[in-house]
């Protein structure tokens, strides 16, 4: 399980430190992606292949999830974080988040989300006040 939020730094060749925290869960690889929100996502190999597996089985005439696939891995990219743990997130990635030097990484549960940290302040200032509201939408169906 992936918790926690970390200011890091991008180096100029578009690589950042994994937190030292999650180094294990990708020793094997990993898959950077577009994920919702204009963030990304950094999803262990295993996981991502299990999202795709489970996108490959809604039918090729939905256009959605034509679309959805599209998205999902013409952008992705997939990695080994290198003895010093870094990951290097491509250009096309950094375009679509607009990560500069300074990003925030994120816990997801199941993955982490790297944000532009301007980005990230809105987005969490402007859904602080629906969280508790969230809880029972989120929890409503148990």
């Amino acid at each position: 399980m992936f918790l926690g939020t970390f200011t890091l730094k991008l180096d100029d060749k578009g690589r950042f430190f994994l937190p030292p925290r999650f180094r294990d869960a990708f020793k094997d690889g990993l898959v950077v992606t577009r994920d919702q929100d204009r963030c990304l996502a950094v999803f262990t190999a295993a996981d991502f292949e299990q999202r795709a597996r489970k996108a490959l089985s809604a039918a090729d005439t939905q256009a959605v999830a034509r679309s959805y696939r599209r998205m999902l891995t013409s952008g992705a990219s997939d990695d080994v974080p290198d003895r010093q743990g870094r990951v290097t997130i491509p250009q096309i990635l950094r375009d679509y988040a607009a990560l500069n030097r300074d990003i925030v990484v994120s816990g997801a549960l199941d993955r982490l989300e790297v944000w532009n940290t301007e980005a990230f302040a809105k987005y969490t200032t402007e859904n602080e006040s629906s969280f508790a509201e969230l809880d029972e939408v989120i929890f409503a169906q148990e």
